[in-house]
């Protein structure tokens, strides 16, 4: 039987037990009050755990570790400041292995912490904000606790919480995390620019969140019929569909909706999606899995990278000892484009970090291979494509050093000479 708890009067030691494991919803689907009610009565728990996905509320800092262990698969959003204080666990994964983990008990779940709408006339909740591995979590947890937020859109989900699945049900009034669009600089600008210009008529889009994914919206508004099947979306997406660019017509299934497993913006985003039955919010089987992905044509996906070295393999989590990213959903969209027909997978990045002093493009990684050379296809700087999928790992090395940075290309191309001496 639910039990109804006010807000201020949420007592978590009457829920969790000593030692348990916590998992909640990620990025705008932060419930939030909860996290705060942990975050403040967290010395009387007796030490418990929590795997955080994504966070960007700001209420994650360091000082928590004292009574929470907080483990995720990256140093994503407000994360890095656990990273670099070294008190945050990476569990080195993709999204699309995250609900399989927490099914088999692998990434701990005994209590689920759920931001959600209220509920329709059926009784039943919607996800809201984020629908990825939350079911996961809430199908192992012993005790669902749900932030009822009358703030939360009503989503179109593949699945919706009945009451009955609620142990314990806080209702509040407050407006959800938002991530806001990021400015658009003039490197932003013509990254996006090569990359935009892989996106036809028909393609089937995956993109993110930030400067680049933001300027490369604004660069496709001649395109038709666009569709969407991305792991999140921002608010690019409502102007997209606004102007008519995104119509998801021609989609081999979902037709005619934008699917997501996140929304991560702003209230523009949120009220759009409400009770849309056009944007979809879907768990991460459907978003990530090999099967579904491989059978979009014309899939063009774009993601990011800390760097890429001359044979193509790319790192996205880690510069030297500080872990800045995360394996997110990178690779299964990777692998994905790369084998769509009439598709293509694109690694977006500047090509200097540090304010220029250092190369983005180099000899050999600093971090871990996030996606391997085998699965490489377009790499994008300010400076050029280098199309790589099928070529020598000699003629990969001469066509990155083209759109690595000036200033780095005389030892980058030393690094290349070594590359096609010993035969490759």
């Amino acid at each position: 039987m639910t039990e109804t708890l006010r807000a201020d009067a949420l007592d978590l030691a009457r829920i969790l037990r000593p030692g348990d494991h916590i998992v909640w919803g990620q990025a705008c689907g932060e419930p939030t009050t909860l996290v705060e009610a942990l975050i403040a009565q967290r010395a009387g728990l007796g030490g418990v755990s929590a795997f955080a996905g994504t966070s960007f509320s700001g209420l994650l800092t360091p000082d928590i570790a004292d009574h929470v262990a907080i483990s995720s698969m990256g140093a994503i959003g407000a994360l890095r400041t656990l990273a670099r204080a070294g008190v945050l666990g990476i569990v080195p994964c993709h999204v699309g292995q995250i609900a399989a983990l927490i099914e088999g008990g692998i990434i701990g779940c005994d209590v689920a912490f759920v931001q959600v709408s209220p509920a329709n006339a059926d009784g039943n909740h919607s996800y809201g904000l984020i629908n990825d591995y939350v079911q996961a979590a809430v199908a192992r947890a012993r005790v669902v606790v749900a932030e009822v937020n009358d703030q939360v859109p009503f989503t179109a989900c593949d699945a919706l919480l009945p009451r009955a699945r609620i142990d314990y049900l806080v209702e509040v009034s407050r407006p959800p995390v938002e991530v806001k669009p990021a400015p658009i600089g003039a490197e932003d600008l013509a990254i996006a620019t090569h990359a935009a210009a892989y996106i036809g008529d028909g393609s089937v889009i995956q993109i993110g969140i930030g400067a680049v994914p933001d300027a490369i919206t604004r660069l496709i508004g001649d395109r038709r019929d666009l569709g969407v099947h991305s792991g999140m979306i921002g608010d690019g997406l409502v102007d997209l569909v606004e102007a008519g660019v995104v119509t998801n017509a021609l989609k081999p299934f979902e037709t005619g909706i934008s699917v997501t497993g996140a929304l991560i913006g702003t209230r523009r985003l949120y009220d759009f999606a409400d009770r849309n039955p056009a944007v979809g919010l879907r768990s991460s089987a459907l978003t990530h899995a090999d099967a579904v992905l491989t059978a979009i044509p014309r899939l063009v996906t774009i993601n990011s990278a800390v760097e890429v070295d001359l044979t193509g393999q790319v790192n996205a989590e880690q510069t030297g000892a500080s872990y800045i990213g995360g394996t997110g959903g990178q690779v299964d969209y990777v692998r994905a484009g790369a084998r769509s027909p009439g598709g293509r997978s694109i690694i977006a990045l500047p090509a200097t970090a540090a304010g220029g002093k250092a190369s983005r493009i180099v000899p050999a990684l600093s971090g871990p291979v996030t996606t391997a050379r085998s699965e490489a296809d377009v790499i994008v700087t300010e400076y050029g494509a280098a199309e790589l999928k099928g070529r020598t790992l000699a003629e990969r090395a001469r066509r990155l050093v083209a759109i690595a940075h000036p200033d780095f290309r005389e030892e980058l191309d030393r690094a290349a000479f070594e590359i096609a001496r010993r035969g490759y």
